[in-house]
């Protein structure tokens, strides 16, 4: 069996309890070396074979995985955050299903979610956004034309930038030109949960200037919209007056 397991965004307390006893029966490791926290691969049992694929291709990775399962040993393909989210883990699960070899996915705690956790906000908030879009710029892997920044900014939801803290000053012109105002809230979140995380606050306007002094090119994620400002609506759930399956208004 092959279990793709999301690691957590960073602190090794993260990852989900079924992550870690996975991970501490497996028989074999590959975990993605640029973003797992490598403190993860002190749960592995002793003998077990770790492979990093930061340094590997897919047909490595599927060749790994094809020699364990032929052996009648277990892998855990240990992924940053949730496996979902930009893992690449369809052209694996694809190449396992042409194999004949099962797998399964593990959960885990996407860097969206830590990003969040530090800088204590709520993505939705009444009255302010009830949408979060999840997306990236175009570098050099494409994105479809409708899903350009620009495209999705003109929603003016919430918005958490993946991939992209490289390209800060291309998506400042991207959100201004999809919408938003040049003193929208902005916030870098640098290795959410890592002992090392950093977190800076900005706007749009000011997000690529705040990125180079700060020396953020990588490993950060970009948040953007008013649920970092501080107007909203008190929610309806606990409104006094506001009636609900388990208790009458007044």
């Amino acid at each position: 069996m092959v279990y793709f397991v999301g690691a957590g965004c960073g602190a090794p307390d993260l990852i989900t309890v079924r992550g870690q006893r996975l991970v501490s029966r497996a028989d074999c490791i590959i975990y993605a070396g640029s973003l797992v926290n490598p403190a993860l691969l002190e749960l592995a049992p002793e003998g077990c074979e770790i492979h990093n694929s930061a340094c590997m291709t897919l047909q490595e990775v599927i060749a790994v995985m094809e020699r364990t399962e032929a052996q009648k040993r277990m892998t855990v393909r240990l992924h940053t955050g949730d496996p979902c989210l930009y893992g690449a883990i369809r052209e694996q699960m694809d190449a396992l299903d042409a194999r004949g070899i099962p797998y399964e996915i593990c959960p885990g705690v996407s860097a969206f979610c830590g990003a969040a956790a530090a800088l204590r906000a709520e993505y939705t908030l009444p009255g302010v956004s009830q949408t979060v879009i999840l997306t990236r710029m175009e570098g050099r892997t494409a994105v479809p034309e409708r899903e350009r920044i620009a495209a999705l900014a003109a929603h003016g939801a919430t918005m958490v930038i993946f991939l992209s803290a490289s390209l800060t000053q291309g998506l400042r012109t991207q959100l201004l030109a999809g919408g938003y105002a040049p003193d929208t809230p902005c916030a870098i979140v640098y290795k959410a949960s890592w002992p090392d995380e950093k977190v800076l606050r900005c706007t749009v306007d000011t997000l690529p200037q705040t990125a180079q002094e700060n020396g953020i090119t990588r490993t950060a994620l970009i948040a953007v919209g008013h649920f970092l400002g501080s107007s909203y609506e008190l929610s309806k759930l606990y409104d006094a007056h506001f009636t609900t399956l388990y208790r009458e208004g007044i």
